[in-house]
C-alpha cells in the first residue's frame, strides 16, 4: 500500500467523488420534482410525498415505489429480504408504520426538517407479502425496478420478496395548525 500521503489523497478523492455524485442525483431528481400541491388539498400533497420519494422509513430506511415514476398510485411497495428482521417481523405481525417526507426531495429550502412547511406523512396499516406471480407481483416489480434499476441485481439467494403497505390510516403534516384530517379513500382517490 502507498504512503500514508497517498492513502489520504486516495481517501479524499473518494469521499469527494462520493458527494459530487451525491449531490448530482439529488440535484437530477429535483429537476424531476413534479410541483408540491397547494397545502390545502391533503390528498394530493399525500400522494406527491409518496409519489415522488424514493426511500421512506419503515423500522429503518428503505426504498420503495408506488407505480412508474410520475404515474404513482399511493400504495407503497418493498423489495425486502428475510435477512431484513422487517420482513421476518411482518410474517408474524403485519401492523407497519412507514414514514416519509419532503426534506428528502430537497424542495425544503433551508427549512428544518420538523418545520411544518415541510411535509411530512406517516402511512400505518399491514404490510403484507405480494405474490411474486401475480398480476399485482408484476406491478410492483415493474414499479420498484423502474424507481429503483439497482434492485435487479440484488443476490437472488438473499430471497428478496415484495411486500406492499395495506392502508388504515394516515397522518400528514403539511402546514401550520396541527394533522390535516385525511381518510384512505381521499387518499387513494385525490380530487383531479
Amino acid at each position: 500500500m502507498g504512503s500514508k500521503w497517498e492513502v489520504s489523497v486516495f481517501l479524499y478523492v473518494l469521499v469527494f467523488v462520493v458527494i459530487e455524485a451525491s449531490i448530482g442525483a439529488q440535484a437530477a431528481r429535483r429537476a424531476l420534482l413534479q410541483p408540491k400541491p397547494d397545502p390545502a388539498d391533503a390528498a394530493a400533497t399525500a400522494r406527491w410525498l409518496v409519489s415522488q420519494n424514493f426511500w421512506g422509513t419503515l423500522r429503518h430506511v428503505v426504498s420503495f415505489s408506488d407505480g412508474l415514476p410520475n404515474k404513482g398510485q399511493g400504495i407503497p411497495y418493498f423489495y425486502l429480504t428475510n435477512l431484513d428482521v422487517t420482513a421476518r417481523n411482518a410474517m408474524k405481525d403485519a401492523r407497519s408504520s412507514f414514514a416519509v417526507s419532503e426534506i428528502a426531495l430537497g424542495s425544503c429550502g433551508k427549512a428544518d426538517p420538523q418545520n411544518p412547511t415541510c411535509a411530512k406523512l406517516t402511512l400505518s396499516g399491514k404490510l403484507k407479502l405480494v405474490d411474486k406471480n401475480s398480476k399485482e407481483g408484476e406491478f410492483a416489480k415493474a414499479a420498484l425496478f423502474s424507481k429503483h434499476p439497482e434492485m435487479k441485481g440484488w443476490p437472488n439467494d438473499h430471497d428478496f420478496l415484495f411486500f406492499k403497505l395495506e392502508i388504515e390510516n394516515l397522518f400528514l403534516i403539511d402546514w401550520f395548525g396541527g394533522a390535516k384530517p385525511l381518510t384512505v379513500e381521499q387518499y387513494l382517490h385525490p380530487r383531479k
